[in-house]
């Protein structure tokens, strides 16, 4: 590959980075209703503690029934046309197992 080529390419993955992070259209209230259902409670029991954008991921905080949990919600941004994969939660302190056939 060409230096060209490799500077072609970070440019359009850094590109495409930006735009997924710029057009996230997750709101407080999607985070809710997309995590009570991996949570296994109500929308309304759910609240959200933190959210942080990073390219195609979401991640939050939230608590729900006096837990806890920490979730990344993949998805809801220009380049997945809107589309959410399932969160991935797990009690805070606990680490993420991702539901992956790559592990």
């Amino acid at each position: 590959m060409s230096s060209s080529t490799g500077l072609a390419l970070v440019l359009v993955t850094s590109a495409c980075n930006t735009i997924a992070t710029k057009t996230n259209m997750l709101s407080d209230d999607d985070v809710k209703t997309k995590t009570a259902g991996t949570l296994g409670v109500q929308p309304s029991e759910v609240v959200v503690v933190n959210k942080r954008v990073d390219g195609t991921n979401t991640y939050v905080a939230v608590k729900a029934n006096g837990n806890e949990f920490n979730c990344v919600i993949n998805g809801g941004n220009l380049l997945s046309f809107g589309m959410t994969n399932p969160p991935t939660c797990a009690k805070k302190g606990m680490p993420l197992n991702s539901s992956s056939p790559f592990k």
